[in-house]
């Protein structure tokens, strides 16, 4: 793999004397976050697959067409981006590619050692721990997580040649500490024999939208309760008007076959005996053991799937499990895999026009120019005409793991400051994000996550929203807990609480905003396949709609907290609220917005 710089085969003439020139410190971390502690140092042998992150000079230009095809009042509303469109506004400069090159050069890589992804805004090399270190002139160690033992190879500092500093974004894994989890509060086995999906006394509740709802909708969330409560008992939806719905898996994370045949029988016979797409990216695999189902993975396709049917499902299934063991003798991801299922996605001509994910992390333990770099991709495939879904979190305004003494929630920036942790990605302005409710009529469910991002900025599209919520707060409430001017999360909410799920053949009950994200996502694959149908373009980025005009067809939740770090969190109100934002859908209603607008 590693070569002479002379050799011909080489990246480049490695003109540029990168060896021995003066380094300068690219990031670094004050510290591991809590919890994390230095083990050991890293074996040298160990192979690390870093991934380096090339300046995208072009991408203000794609967010602009971002926001004007996703603005119902902007005469280019719709008017998506192609790949060959998109891939040009992220693309390196010719110069970066070149520089970047003769780097890798200077170290020994060839041509058939690197990976690039379609826009060439990535580049991808294998390389063990000594030469990683001697590259980016730092010392990998093994972090150990003391609560999970836990195991990550990182370093809380890496140093470029100050003539790469333009040219590369980022690198990792270096100082990212993420832990990535499915985002799913209560798991739990239940007595049931099988999920109850009609009263056996015939009795009903009124829904918000005016309809009645079978009462046992009141303990137990089945997909008929779903498309009873949020007014879509009655629309049919398409098998051949090319729309689909994509889900995807981390984590090893599998979605059982078996399981969700015995879901499709008892909660929506129709589909009893349909399938759906697998798509292994960068190694998922689909093992349909029993042992091996994930209760994450078949919660998202049973309720996905099981609403939109006989709309084509599509499940992702991307290699990679971080935090890992490092002293594994097999071959061990250790990369957030955000990045590996977004270059997968954006390499390809067709997506799914609506995507559904139920897996987040703390937002202060994703390095800020990886959080910025994700989210830019993010805002690709929105302009590509995907409608992106993402659950808010499962702590409410904290991060699941407070001081077990005062329960408060702290920074991990070096100050050890109290403050409220917001969620990431459901904290990227370019995602919808979708909160949890609870019981009919609905309030918020108390593990929503919600609050305001300290890396990203309030996106216009919510400034008016946002500004009158806070202008309802209590003068000085939370002062100094949260940055009120930073994105506001989450956007929609559906129900979260409760979902009756099969797992390994018996019936669970499933409750966290992993249940909300794919039953939202469900309905907005129901209102692309009602545009399609009328000749119409996808929905795409949804949230200048939502707060245009679409909050107009939404539930909105009044009552109820997100309660974490030792305060009871914000509240739900009238309108826009960070708890369940403006709100579950009403499906009808909402159809008669989509088909009225271009």
């Amino acid at each position: 793999m590693y070569s002479d710089a002379s050799s011909p085969a080489l990246l480049a003439s490695a003109a540029v004397p990168f060896k021995g020139c003066q380094h300068k410190v690219k990031e670094s971390v004050h510290g591991p976050p809590r919890g994390w502690y230095k083990h050991a140092p890293a074996p040298k042998h160990y192979m690390l697959e870093l991934k380096i992150a090339l300046p995208q000079p072009k991408f203000p230009e794609l967010e602009q067409h971002l926001w004007e095809i996703s603005d119902p009042s902007h005469p280019r509303y719709g008017a998506h981006l192609s790949k060959q469109e998109t891939e040009a506004l992220m693309a390196p400069h010719p110069e970066t590619l070149d520089v970047v090159s003769e780097w890798l050069a200077s170290h020994g890589m060839m041509e058939e050692d690197v990976i690039r992804s379609s826009a060439n805004d990535w580049v991808t090399i294998r390389v063990p721990v000594g030469l990683a270190e001697e590259m980016l002139d730092t010392t990998y160690h093994i972090y150990k997580h003391t609560r999970t033992g836990d195991s990550i190879v990182r370093t809380t500092s890496y140093s470029l040649p100050e003539v790469l500093h333009d040219h590369i974004d980022l690198i990792q894994p270096t100082t990212m500490f993420a832990r990535f989890k499915a985002l799913a509060s209560t798991l739990h086995w239940t007595d049931q024999v099988q999920p109850t999906v009609l009263s056996a006394s015939g009795e009903t509740i009124t829904g918000p939208a005016g309809n009645q709802v079978d009462a046992s909708c009141n303990r137990t969330i089945t997909v008929p309760c779903l498309r009873q409560l949020y007014n879509a008992v009655d629309y049919k939806t398409s098998a051949t008007n090319c729309n689909k719905l994509g889900l995807t898996g981390y984590l090893e994370q599998y979605a059982n076959d078996r399981d969700l045949q015995q879901s499709y029988r008892l909660q929506n016979p129709s589909a009893y005996g349909s399938n759906y797409t697998f798509v292994s990216v960068h190694g998922g695999t689909n093992n349909q053991s029993y042992a091996a189902a994930g209760l994450e993975a078949n919660l998202d396709t049973q309720f996905g799937f099981g609403l939109t049917w006989p709309t084509p499902g599509t499940f992702y299934s991307t290699g990679g499990s971080p935090p890992f063991d490092p002293d594994a003798t097999t071959a061990t991801n250790t990369n957030e895999p955000y990045s590996y299922w977004l270059e997968y996605i954006l390499s390809h001509d067709t997506i799914p026009q609506t995507i559904s994910t139920s897996y987040g992390d703390d937002e202060q333990t994703v390095p800020h120019t990886y959080a910025t770099r994700v989210c830019a991709g993010m805002a690709a495939i929105g302009a590509r005409g995907v409608s992106l879904m993402f659950s808010s979190g499962d702590h409410g305004v904290g991060d699941g793991d407070p001081d077990p003494t005062t329960q408060m929630c702290y920074s991990n920036d070096g100050r050890n400051v109290t403050k409220f942790i917001p969620s990431f990605p459901a904290s990227c302005p370019y995602v919808t994000t979708v909160g949890g409710t609870t019981s009919i009529p609905e309030t918020a469910v108390t593990f929503s996550g919600g609050g305001f991002s300290n890396y990203f900025a309030r996106p216009a599209y919510q400034d008016a929203a946002v500004s009158e919520y806070l202008e309802k707060l209590a003068p000085g409430t939370y002062k100094g807990l949260y940055n009120s001017s930073g994105r506001a999360y989450p956007d929609v909410a559906a129900q979260a609480l409760t979902f009756s799920v099969i797992y390994q053949g018996r019936t669970s009950s499933v409750s966290g905003t992993s249940c909300a994200a794919p039953t939202f996502a469900a309905f907005v694959s129901m209102l692309n396949d009602a545009r399609i149908n009328a000749g119409k373009a996808p929905l795409g980025f949804l949230n200048p709609f939502l707060y245009s005009s679409g909050y107009k067809a939404l539930n909105d939740i009044t009552y109820g907290e997100n309660p974490g770090c030792g305060t009871q969190g914000f509240n739900a109100t009238v309108g826009w609220d960070p708890v369940t934002g403006y709100g579950t859908p009403n499906f009808e209603k909402l159809k008669d917005l989509v088909l009225a607008m271009p």
